[in-house]
């Protein structure tokens, strides 16, 4: 007897899977974007204010880097309900955490007005943004693929790639546009928190686009053929460890790149070279620029020489470019800072992009909401959290921004000889 598909199993056209992938992550970048330039411009003195200069930027550097700490738990609860119940209803619930912290976090009343409350508040916020944010990027990614024809997963998993591009043009020109209007006073009063509370209009576009799209037929198929773990994360553990590890480290130098070009650099841009904040904000609204176009450029090639082979000639590249990108950013020529920035952001997407394929491949259905996740969440630990710690420790300690970049090149190395021991796998089915 011939039964009729449901609805929610029609197989969605691409330009709806593009939209509902890339909307979240755009979504969810945004929020976690505009707290590291607030970070970098105001939050030291709005929440640290009895603080000298660099202890307040270190401590406000601190609380950016809670987030990355609670992105790996994040993950793996997410990832638990996500391989247990399915991709889609996870999505929806992360993109609720992190945009409800985000509109909190721009209510929230400063140090002169509660006292110490104001900085735990803080930290407490943020750690909830990186709850959120850990359970966002490996739903986005499985969405993407696991919908993906043979031979395209490559481009398919280019669109929440691109997210953090879009996501930080928007935070980034938001911020530009509120440091031309207003006054520095009022910018340091009250303006820094416009784009925190905007971000509630943007999760309810997001949260609209998510609930238009069907499960993924891949965890779907599993759900019909019995095949789902009872604990994922226990799974992933005893079985793919390795892999979790391994492909951790292969993120680490997308994380060290971005973060080092624009968080660090926007402090120490401002701060150290006294560049104008709205000229390096510019500038690094240029260089994402570069970086979607490598993200898109890679993805896209993946497809065709393998994602392994793309990956190890961006992590090479990335080792060369932290050499040279401080002494171009010591120059204080607005030119070659330009070229500093939009190098590193070049080679980021160009790592980047292939990743949102490449991690999910790597593990099996029954735990890859988990395993992409986690492998993701602990790169962005030791490449996303670190970084701006370790740079403006250096710079307090009188190492010089030439340290800073063989920081980076060492994290690109670490990311080659990760990939080195791990497979190709654009070749494989999921």
């Amino acid at each position: 007897m011939k039964t009729t598909p449901r609805p929610d199993t029609a197989a969605p056209s691409r330009s709806r899977i593009a939209v509902a992938s890339l909307a979240g992550t755009a979504i969810e970048f945004y929020d976690f974007y505009i707290y590291g330039t607030a970070a970098a411009l105001v939050l030291n003195t709005a929440f640290f204010p009895e603080m000298d200069r660099m202890a307040g930027t270190l401590a406000s550097f601190s609380t950016f880097a809670v987030a990355f700490v609670s992105r790996p738990l994040g993950s793996a609860v997410f990832g638990h309900w996500g391989d247990r119940i399915g991709r889609k209803s996870m999505l929806v619930v992360s993109l609720l955490v992190m945009g409800l912290s985000t509109v909190l976090i721009g209510l929230l009343p400063g140090y002169a007005a509660i006292g110490v409350a104001a900085p735990a508040l803080l930290v407490l916020l943020r750690f909830a943004q990186g709850i959120g944010l850990g359970g966002e990027w490996g739903g986005a990614a499985l969405l993407a693929t696991e919908h993906a024809p043979p031979g395209k997963r490559g481009l398919y998993a280019m669109f929440p790639q691109l997210g953090p591009s879009v996501g930080f043009v928007v935070a980034n020109g938001l911020f530009l546009v509120l440091g031309e209007v207003l006054s520095e006073e009022q910018f340091d009063g009250w303006g820094w928190r416009l784009p925190f509370v905007a971000s509630l209009l943007l999760v309810i576009v997001g949260l609209y686009v998510r609930l238009k799209i069907s499960e993924t037929p891949v965890f779907q198929a599993a759900m019909d053929e019995r095949r789902i773990a009872r604990v994922p994360f226990a799974g992933l553990m005893r079985h793919q460890w390795r892999r979790v590890l391994l492909g951790a480290g292969a993120m680490t130098v997308a994380y060290t790149l971005f973060y080092t070009a624009t968080t660090y650099c926007l402090s120490y841009g401002t701060g150290t070279l006294e560049i104008p904040r709205t000229t390096m904000l510019g500038l690094t609204m240029v260089g994402v620029v570069f970086m979607a176009a490598g993200t898109v450029a890679s993805s896209m090639v993946s497809d065709r020489l393998g994602r392994r082979r793309t990956l190890l000639a961006g992590c090479g590249l990335a080792i060369a470019w932290g050499l040279v990108m401080f002494p171009l950013m010591e120059t204080r020529s607005v030119v070659l800072v330009g070229v500093a920035l939009a190098g590193a952001l070049g080679l980021m997407g160009l790592v980047f992009g292939p990743m949102g394929a490449y991690l999910p491949e790597l593990f099996r259905t029954e735990y890859r909401y988990s395993g992409a996740s986690v492998a993701y969440s602990l790169g962005g630990v030791l490449g996303g959290a670190v970084p701006p710690l370790v740079a403006t420790g250096m710079q307090a300690g009188g190492l010089g921004a030439t340290a800073v970049g063989a920081y980076v090149s060492a994290m690109a190395l670490l990311s080659l000889l990760c990939l080195l021991a791990l497979p190709e796998t654009g070749d494989r089915t999921l």
